[in-house]
Parts: structure tokens; sequence; C-alpha cells
């Protein structure tokens, strides 16, 4: 069986043109989210795949395996799916390239277990929102499973509302996933629906045309970097777990 890394990294986003190339000491992001997934053993190998040649030089310049893909996909999914019909695998791992706080456990979670490769198979990492303020910032992706742990409905803002208890806590999701190469196919052909279109969340694809997402519930401390006051953020927590000495020597 085979299982690879894939790290989604374009240039221009809208909120924050250049991020997979931020600094944070001394070395640019996708480095921090590449050097988590290179620790975790049960993956073959690890690649970015990115549509920018600037991206691509850094990354060759670190020694870090690229896919190059097309300038015109809309989402990470469908740069997900032109890595799998040229690298062929059993199973993707996507992490995204703002999660440079992803721990190496967490994404060990993600690993199928009695998958059948062939198979349309989805999963996905959820975590508590321990963060009030989380729950009310739209870049933050709140879910609702089922008691199987299926995904029901994700949101932008908080759901479930608290009408009938405040027993249970607000569920995020996490940057980090898994899926078979028939996974990334369907939703590559699929069609964009209109919860997709108003929630502008990916995931969409296959809730609304019929397959299911398994949430796996993780105890993950990080935070994506959406803005440039995430990444300060992101900063300040790597150095208190780091001294920038051992960053410079890594």
């Amino acid at each position: 069986m085979k299982i690879i890394g894939v790290i989604p990294a374009r240039y221009n986003s809208s909120r924050f043109p250049g991020k997979p190339l931020a600094d944070i000491w001394g070395k640019p992001m996708i480095w921090w989210v590449h050097h988590k997934l290179n620790m975790v053993q049960e993956l073959d190998e690890v690649f970015v795949a990115t549509d920018d040649i600037r991206i691509e030089q850094v990354c060759k310049e670190l020694g870090i395996n690229t896919v190059m893909t097309s300038k015109s996909h809309k989402t990470h999914l469908d740069r997900l799916y032109e890595v799998s019909t040229k690298i062929n695998a059993d199973f993707y791992i996507n992490v995204n390239g703002d999660e440079p706080l992803i721990q190496v456990d967490a994404i060990k979670k993600i690993i199928p277990q009695n998958i059948d490769p062939n198979s349309l198979f989805v999963s996905n990492l959820m975590t508590e929102l321990k963060n009030p303020l989380e729950a009310v910032d739209y870049s933050k992706i709140k879910i609702a499973t089922d008691v199987y742990g299926y995904g029901l409905y994700m949101a932008r803002s908080p759901i479930p509302y608290p009408k009938g208890t405040y027993n249970f806590s607000y569920k995020k999701f996490v940057g980090v996933q898994c899926f078979t190469k028939s996974a990334l196919e369907f939703c590559f052909k699929a069609t964009r629906g209109p919860l997709e279109a108003a929630e502008d969340i990916d995931e969409f694809r296959f809730l609304e045309n019929g397959q299911k997402i398994k949430f796996i519930d993780a105890d993950v401390k990080t935070l994506s970097v959406d803005t440039p006051k995430d990444l300060e953020a992101v900063k300040l927590i790597i150095k208190s777990q780091i001294s920038q000495e051992e960053i410079i020597c890594e």
C-alpha cells in the first residue's frame, strides 16, 4: 500500500498573497509543514503541489519534491486530483500549506486503517474549538457530525445553535485529510452545489453529491495561517517551542 503526503500551495491567496513563502524564523512557512509531514514514517513520499514558479524554486533550494499543477484550479481538491493523475498511490494525505503548527501525532490519526484503497473514501480531522472568538470567525469552519462521526454540515457561522442545551462543544475543521484516488476523481467531476457556493467550503462537493466524509476527532493544537495577524501569532508559538539557534541549524 502506497501513501503519499501532498501539500497544496498556491501563491495568489486572496487574503494573504504569497503566504506559503512567508518567513517564520528563517524558513518559509511551507518548509515547516513539509518538515512535519516528513516525520510521519507511514508516508512513502511527500510533495508540494503548486502552480507558481517562485514556490517551486524555493522548494528546490530546500530539497522539497514538487509537482507543478495548473493555475486554473478553483479549489485545493482540484489540485490534489491533478496530483493523483501524475503520481499513483493508494491514499493521498493532504495537509494544507497554512498549517505550520500541525502535530505529527495528529497527522498520524488520519492514516487509513482497514480501508479499501479502491473505495470512495474521504476522511478529515476536526478538533474542539477552545477559543470562543473562533466560533464567530468565518475563516474557522465549524463541523456538525452524526453519532458515527460522518459529516452532516459545515459552516462558517457557529453550529449547532444552543437553544436546547449548552452541554456540547463546538468542533472545527482541521486541514488534514485523506482521500482515495477514486474520491479525488469523483470530486473533480462532480457538480459544485449551492451550499458549496454559499459557504465557500470545498468539501461540500462530497456531501451535496451524496458521499460521506468521516471526521476524526483529534486534540489538535494548531492555528491555520489565514491572515498576516495569524502569522504573527504562529511565530510567537513556535518561538516558545524551540530556540532560534535550533531553528537556524535545522
